[in-house]
């Protein structure tokens, strides 16, 4: 399979049948109309600051974003080398799974699908786990990373992004919680498979969705349940012996 965006060219494996039934589908076409709004979110102009631990605080010209993993030769990109590739910008809302939502922000920087496009991705990659100064770290489905509306952003409604607010780069993946959208990047890993991150370990959903509410990991215990409940059905998973 072929994922393609501009220049990038990303090769994935083909998933097995089980797979196929237990993996998250991606939706990241943006929300209108009465859809706009995630269940149980409200709508404010503020954009409040929530942030675990100290506000790691970097110079630009110190800055580096390193991408490794399951890559061929791993690469590092200096903040000159990262503000000399194209530049992209995507208006967009954010979801916090605090329940805010700000809406039409106006973000500018450059796409994962281009930052990518400078390594060659092995095809057994599935997963990326985003690293971030201070030790955050996030886990995100390949696909959702590479999203057309992805990026990561140095700029928010045109002005630097605010250090309190992820600056100098944030990651920006508008169609998941914004916890998702890492501040203060500083790394994309690579896998094979799903690494959960910092808050995925700590009682948050591994994927996210808003629009399913999947804000805690108790929720997805439910899911896959369900799942397997209706792979058994349809005979893609064997049902065990004596069920």
């Amino acid at each position: 399979m072929v994922r393609a965006g501009g220049a990038a060219s990303i090769r994935f494996r083909e998933p097995c049948e089980s797979e196929k039934d237990e993996r998250h589908p991606m939706h990241d076409t943006p929300h209108t109309g009465t859809d706009r709004i995630p269940p149980g979110q409200y709508v404010t102009n503020k954009w409040p600051v929530l942030t675990y631990g100290e506000t790691p605080r970097i110079d630009p010209e110190q800055w580096t974003l390193r991408i490794f993993g399951l890559v061929a030769g791993e690469r590092t990109f200096s903040w000159r080398e990262f503000q000399a590739l194209p530049r992209a910008r995507v208006t967009a809302d954010f979801h916090c799974v605090t329940r805010f939502s700000t809406l039409d922000n106006g973000w500018e920087g450059v796409a994962t699908r281009e930052v990518l496009r400078h390594v060659q991705v092995d095809p057994e990659a599935s997963h990326v786990l985003m690293h971030c100064y201070g030790g955050y770290t996030t886990n995100l489905p390949l696909e959702d990373f590479l999203s057309e509306h992805a990026l990561f952003a140095d700029s928010h409604n045109g002005a630097p992004l605010p250090v309190d607010h992820g600056g100098p780069v944030r990651l920006v993946v508008p169609h998941l919680y914004a916890w998702k959208s890492a501040k203060w990047v500083n790394g994309v890993e690579l896998f094979s498979e799903d690494r959960r991150g910092f808050w995925e370990e700590n009682g948050y959903h591994t994927y996210g969705d808003p629009w399913r509410e999947e804000r805690f990991s108790s929720q997805e215990t439910r899911q896959a349940y369900q799942v397997r409940k209706r792979a058994k059905e349809l005979g893609i998973v064997p049902k065990e012996p004596g069920a």
